[in-house]
């Protein structure tokens, strides 16, 4: 469940803006969801104000539930019918009706063309409305930052890269607030006042980092002293949600990747440093602290200097800052690992063997996981072009021979849909998820 900012939503005066709010519920009115709608609930429009169920608060938390859930099908499924709709909801006809009616009245639902051509009724499809609502993701990296305007379909209408060699909080949050009104400029007012809010994805603890990214003490200083989220709050009017850069990338492939819709998997992306997500049943899990994931202290085995086994932490073997030292080693320039994502072929040699060492480390981590929760897929993204995430890929399998899984369910190794943006995109995901993704626990959140 998606713990983020302020839930204040959208400001066009429709129930647009109610999608993200709830109501306490019990479980019960979850037996009765359908009836609430179907059996004497009436919709009226005041002359002044939102839409608003005739019954109380139980019914609109039930409804919340239910046009999120009609909201995350069609994403899922690009284009459905509402017959299609109610088979896969268990909703009545009625009730689908109701609900695609309102949300296309609300601008979050296209409606098409009718299918005509077979037996009975045309069947008229909905997709949701690319206009319907956008959102702002920023990624904080230690060597970079991007900014992105993403609408609703998951489409990235605009975008900002920004490389730099030490990450300062002053120079990211001014960044930040130019280029918000830069990006939204195209947007009319009203495409305006359907932007959900501003996600921004970056590591924790930057102060912790001070001896890998030789970030000068002032600058870790002002890190430990900035509080990024309330810096941004002053800086915008909008709601701001703040996670891990790593589970945000994570959000973006469960968002609009995951052609295969796999419920449970480990999302593994290699940026400066190496992190992860995790998906269970489903749902991003950050963990009870937002670290769910984090794959870098894993142990990576190394020979030491008397011939014998110690262990260092994987993000000193498997991150492409690992990758600019052996290129620097090699009398290279590593900077264009961070300014060209497109092309590493200047890389040569380095690159060669820093994707074994890569493919060694994934393969552990592979093993690891599998062995404390059976994930249906592991996928691998990163800050890297399509063709080396790919040879990654490939040299993980392979090496994953090199290990005794008796007893372990096999598990997938695949390629991520992403690409480097994805820390920037799930940045954008993030007020999209909070305010109209399906959400359980929506029936049972306070009013905000």
């Amino acid at each position: 469940m998606l713990q983020a900012g302020s839930c204040r939503g959208l400001t066009n005066g429709s129930r647009t803006r109610r999608i993200c709010r709830a109501a306490t519920i019990g479980i019960a009115a979850i037996r009765h969801r359908e009836a609430s709608l179907a059996e004497g609930d009436s919709i009226s429009t005041g002359s002044s104000g939102p839409r608003v169920l005739s019954r109380g608060t139980h019914q609109a938390g039930v409804r919340l539930y239910n046009e999120r859930l009609v909201l995350s099908i069609i994403r899922r499924r690009g284009s459905v019918a509402k017959a299609d709709i109610a088979r896969a909801t268990g909703l009545s006809p009625q009730t689908i009706s109701i609900i695609t009616n309102n949300l296309t009245r609300d601008g979050l639902l296209l409606k098409g063309a009718p299918s005509r051509g077979r037996v009975g009724q045309p069947l008229v499809p909905y997709s949701l409305n690319p206009d319907g609502a956008y959102a702002f993701g920023l990624k904080i990296g230690r060597r970079s930052a991007e900014l992105v305007l993403l609408d609703l379909i998951g489409t990235v209408r605009a975008r900002l890269h920004q490389p730099y060699d030490i990450a300062d909080p002053r120079f990211i949050l001014s960044f930040l607030e130019k280029n918000i009104g830069v990006l939204s400029r195209p947007l009319s007012p009203a495409q305006r006042e359907r932007i959900a809010g501003v996600g921004i994805a970056a590591p924790f603890e930057m102060w912790n980092w001070q001896q890998e990214t030789g970030a000068p003490p002032e600058t870790v200083e002002r890190w430990r002293e900035t509080d990024i989220k309330a810096e941004a709050e002053r800086k915008t009017p909008l709601p701001v949600y703040y996670y891990n850069d790593a589970t945000s990338a994570c959000a973006a492939e469960l968002m609009l990747g995951n052609p295969e819709h796999r419920m449970d998997f480990l999302h593994v992306f290699i940026g400066t440093f190496i992190g992860g997500g995790v998906v269970l049943n489903g749902s991003l899990f950050p963990g009870r602290s937002g670290y769910a994931g984090a794959l870098g202290p894993m142990p990576f085995p190394v020979v030491n200097g008397k011939g014998g086994f110690g262990y260092h932490q994987m993000l000193r073997h498997v991150s492409i800052l690992s990758l600019a030292e052996r290129v620097s080693a090699s009398g290279g320039d590593p900077h264009g690992l961070w300014q060209n994502r497109d092309d590493w072929s200047a890389f040569g040699v380095p690159l060669d063997a820093w994707i074994d060492e890569v493919a060694t480390g994934l393969a552990l981590t592979v093993v690891s996981a599998t062995s404390v929760i059976d994930f249906e897929a592991v996928i691998i993204d990163g800050g890297f072009p399509s063709v080396v995430r790919e040879d990654i890929v490939a040299r993980t399998r392979r090496a994953m021979d090199r290990f005794d899984r008796q007893g372990l369910v096999p598990t997938d190794i695949v390629a991520g849909t992403i690409g480097p943006s994805a820390p920037a995109i799930g940045g954008a995901c993030l007020p999209l998820l909070a305010n109209f993704a399906q959400d359980r626990e929506v029936l049972f959140k306070e009013t905000l």
